[in-house]
């Protein structure tokens, strides 16, 4: 068996699928298959392209309820256990706080700017039922940027698995999942990205199964006056999450760890490590002053 690495754009990002295979062909037929889901998960979700599910649901705001297919409603139904177990931190209508925020500017937004989408935010007003939803208010929106793409990383691995590959990784812009360990019972080596140092990693850890996805203040952000405020964004203050650089979470699948991080960011340093620990998932996190908190036994970092 050969590993065959395959990369391909999708969702803003460059992204990887690696198969181990017996010849070339089937791992490129392998590898075509996880990203044409990948593909078809962007397409239906994204906010960015009208026609998408998200997209006639933001446009119907205020209106009718709009009919939904049964993975829509059990991706819905998520975003609700994730709403109920945060405490109302994680809310798939916080979405509207972008309209504020711009980080390609060095500004934060005003009260004035972020008071009137506060109160389009609230998970808790979305009307649903098996075959529709409905935005009760015009100008409330639904975002699944907060889960989408460790979605259509474990969507990528589940076409895998369908199809025999028992040997491969998806891992979209440092989220992934894998089908299983390589041959020989091998782990995946995987590296997690320093938050402060570009081109190195602030930890190895050694994958068998599962997933693993990072949360941070490192892609998208801000400084103004010394102060770096990230994409993570609080929905009671509209303002970013504090107290991390990083989270970085091992759990069953990319869906949970990437909705653990999340909530761990929105927590802060300390309930968020508490959080972590209550849902019993191995862990890494960077705090604001750059201090590792290792829970994953893990091995020191280096270069990439």
């Amino acid at each position: 068996m050969t590993l065959y690495p395959f990369t391909f754009q999708a969702m803003a990002a460059t992204n990887e699928v690696q198969v181990h295979a017996a010849t070339p062909e089937a791992a490129r037929f392998a590898a075509a298959l996880a990203i044409e889901e990948v593909r078809r998960i962007e397409a239906k979700y994204s906010r960015y392209r009208p026609e998408s599910v998200v997209s006639r649901i933001n446009a119907a705001a205020g209106g009718d309820p709009v009919a939904i297919d049964a993975e829509t409603a059990q991706l819905l139904a998520y975003a609700d256990s994730c709403y109920q177990m945060s405490g109302g931190l994680f809310d798939a209508t916080s979405g509207v706080l972008r309209r504020a925020w711009d980080f390609k500017k060095a500004r934060v937004p005003t009260e004035r700017e972020l008071g009137p989408l506060r109160v389009r935010i609230g998970w808790s007003r979305v009307e649903r039922s098996e075959n529709t939803v409905r935005l009760p208010e015009a100008g409330m929106e639904l975002d699944f940027g907060g889960f989408g793409k460790e979605y259509a990383v474990d969507r990528a691995v589940a076409v895998l698995l369908e199809h025999g590959i028992e040997g491969a990784m998806v891992n979209m812009a440092g989220d992934l999942a894998i089908t299983g360990p390589q041959p020989g019972r091998a782990p995946w080596r995987v590296g997690v990205q320093h938050p402060r140092r570009a081109g190195t990693v602030v930890a190895t850890v050694d994958v068998s199964s599962g997933a693993l996805a990072t949360s941070g203040d490192y892609e998208r952000y801000v400084e103004v006056e010394g102060v770096r405020h990230c994409h993570v964004l609080d929905p009671r203050t509209g303002h970013s999450a504090r107290g991390f650089q990083s989270v970085t979470a091992i759990a069953p699948t990319c869906l949970v760890a990437g909705t653990a991080t999340t909530i761990a960011m929105l927590k802060g340093a300390d309930s968020g490590q508490e959080w972590l620990a209550g849902l019993g998932l191995p862990h890494l996190c960077v705090l604001e002053d750059g201090a590792v908190v290792d829970r994953t036994g893990g091995r020191p970092g280096g270069a990439c």
